[in-house]
């Protein structure tokens, strides 16, 4: 008989835990428990306050019980050792610390705030966001100590002691640079409120292409040629920059945009995206009676699969039959000629696809386009379709661009738009309307194209002729000579005495050449090196070194298109200490005015339609920022 079944009258004590107590109870009547009974004997047992001490030494009277008692003891402390390790006790200071939120002027808080700023400023991320449930339960999850700031804090204070900070940065490294070129552009927000961006390219002293978007602004007044000269001064002055150091500057061909730049008298480089755009508009145009028709069923196909659901559907089904690429159509958009390009490439893919869902419904079947339109479309698409490779290439800011304008005209005239016998007479009749366009626009500039095309090492004399060579060293020569003089008068002689030392150091020249020596070696065995010293004793010697230097650059070998060119002059400047400022001068120009096409693309994201009463000076703050970061 067990401890369970004697003294079933008695009741257990309340609340205990150790296993003595299966053998002990009290009185029923006994509410307060104040007297212990033995259940096998019914011997009261002496014990105070809970003590089980005398109720052990009771126990052992029964032999059997206790030893019984005593080995469920120790499998109970057992399976709580093993379940519950023990762990160090945290001092109360550690404790109170892990749930303290941070102090506002601790390093960790500016930390976090910092982070979530630049998050904020660099994803154009709104304002508001703070303030979102989700966001604050991601904060509090990373660190519960940190406690979020409101959205005015972030609008008002944080984001423009970013954008102070970030703007002297980049006023600061602005004044280092020698000559830079710009890129500007208008554009009109979702609220029809006026902007005007500028854009800001160089190339440092490390050979490296930076972009700098210096503002997007609020510009109320009349788009004309006057008013946008003034604000283009104005912010080129806002910046502390010379219009003297500016190259270049490239715009659209808007009559407005031409007209500030002849009346503020820089060089403007015309957009080469935008001009090509003209050039394929004004050729369809000569070409429209035909055309019109075929792209006007394009856009009435793409509008009818735009618009049901099921005829998308249907059109997926059919593709999977005739195995075809599952594309969607193509929609078209005025000022973009690319997407037109692309539109009539996407029917002439899904001709087949398109054909077998429109003849099964009688009310479209008028969609179908006929072979003199299947015709046409061919002869549009063979002439555009290269041409989308040459607006993407030259479109971007990351890397040399302006002097590839001249390789690429000279390859669309010698084969790209050359004429082939199996071209019909639209396709022959676009090419050469296309080419007669571009090169009658770009022969105001040549001078300049030929320059920067002879400083890029991929190219050099390559597509320019003996007479425009010789033309272009003297250019060069009179050009480093004035630079010359503007270092002297600008420089003090202790200045351009540390400047000599540094160029005729030899452990620098061997870190230039170190990769590519084995290249060199014939070529500094068998060609005259230029002198390497910065000081000359008269206008003569300082002729007879730079065209020393041209002679060298022009018979050096062939260079790779694949190469960057900056890398080339950052290796070879040693080489060539004074017409590697050349490079560094011409070569940050821009072909098109992509770059303020982008700022407006990020504008676009900052004035959203959940942002759409953003006033424009924070419009400004935000886009650099986002820019800029």
């Amino acid at each position: 008989m067990d401890a369970d079944e004697i003294g079933t009258d008695l009741v257990p004590k309340n609340y205990s835990t150790s296993v003595i107590w299966r053998y002990f109870g009290f009185r029923i009547t006994d509410t307060e428990q104040r007297e212990v009974l033995c259940k096998i004997c019914k011997i009261k047992v002496a014990t105070s306050r809970g003590n089980t001490t005398n109720l052990f030494q009771h126990l052992k009277h029964h032999r059997e019980k206790y030893e019984e008692c005593m080995t469920a003891k120790e499998t109970t402390e057992g399976n709580k050792a093993q379940a519950v390790p023990r762990t160090k006790q945290n001092k109360i200071t550690d404790v109170f610390a892990s749930i303290t939120p941070y102090d506002k002027s601790s390093a960790r808080h500016k930390e976090i705030t910092d982070s979530i700023t630049h998050c904020l400023a660099k994803d154009m991320m709104p304002m508001h966001a703070v303030s979102k449930m989700g966001f604050q339960k991601m904060i509090h999850t990373l660190d519960k100590r940190y406690q979020l700031p409101s959205r005015n804090y972030f609008s008002q204070i944080a984001i423009p002691k970013l954008y102070n900070s970030r703007r002297d940065e980049v006023q600061k490294e602005m004044a280092t640079v020698t000559f830079f070129s710009t890129t500007t552009d208008l554009w009109s927000s979702r609220t029809s409120e006026p902007y005007i961006s500028l854009t800001v390219h160089f190339v440092d002293e490390e050979f490296e292409l930076k972009s700098r978007c210096l503002q997007t602004s609020y510009f109320p007044a009349d788009h004309t040629g006057e008013n946008i000269a003034l604000g283009l001064r104005e912010a080129l002055a806002a910046w502390d920059l010379c219009e003297e150091r500016q190259v270049a500057i490239t715009t659209d061909n808007g009559s407005n945009m031409v007209k500030a730049v002849e009346l503020n008298q820089w060089t403007r480089i015309q957009c080469f995206g935008h001009r090509l755009h003209l050039a394929i508009e004004n050729a369809l145009k000569k070409n429209a009676q035909c055309i019109t028709r075929a792209t006007g069923i394009c856009r009435k196909i793409v509008g009818h699969f735009s618009h049901s659901w099921k005829k998308r559907v249907a059109l997926r089904e059919a593709q999977r039959e005739l195995n075809l690429p599952e594309h969607a159509m193509v929609t078209d958009c005025a000022t973009r000629w690319g997407s037109t390009q692309k539109m009539i490439e996407r029917v002439l893919e899904q001709q087949s696809a398109l054909s077998k869902v429109l003849s099964t419904d009688r009310k479209v079947r008028h969609l179908l386009p006929s072979w003199q339109d299947l015709e046409v479309l061919e002869s549009v698409n063979k002439a555009l379709s290269p041409l989308q490779d040459f607006t993407d290439a030259l479109s971007g800011e990351s890397y040399v661009s302006i002097s590839c304008v001249k390789p690429a005209l000279h390859l669309l005239n010698t084969s790209v738009l050359a004429e082939d016998e199996p071209d019909t007479e639209l396709t022959k009749s676009l090419k050469s309307n296309i080419l007669s366009y571009l090169n009658s626009k770009y022969e105001g500039i040549q001078d300049l194209l030929n320059f920067t095309t002879f400083l890029d090492p991929r190219f050099r004399t390559q597509h320019i002729s003996e007479e425009e060579t010789q033309t272009l060293k003297e250019r060069a020569i009179s050009e480093l000579i004035e630079i010359h003089g503007q270092q002297c008068v600008a420089q003090s002689p202790a200045v351009m005495e540390n400047n000599s030392i540094d160029v005729e150091s030899p452990p620098a020249a061997k870190a230039k050449k170190k990769t590519l020596a084995s290249f060199f070696k014939e070529t500094t065995c068998t060609a005259p090196r230029a002198p390497l010293s910065s000081t000359f004793d008269s206008m003569a010697q300082l002729r007879e070194a730079v065209a020393s230097e041209l002679n060298v650059y022009i018979y050096m070998p062939c260079v790779d298109h694949g190469e960057d060119p900056l890398k080339w002059w950052k290796t070879h400047k040693v080489s060539f200490p004074r017409l590697c400022k050349l490079a560094q001068k011409y070569l940050g120009i821009q072909a098109t005015s992509s770059a303020s096409e982008r700022a407006f693309s990020a504008s676009g994201n900052v004035v959203s339609n959940h942002r759409s009463c953003l006033k424009p000076e924070k419009v400004d703050m935000l886009v650099f920022l986002s820019k800029n970061l």
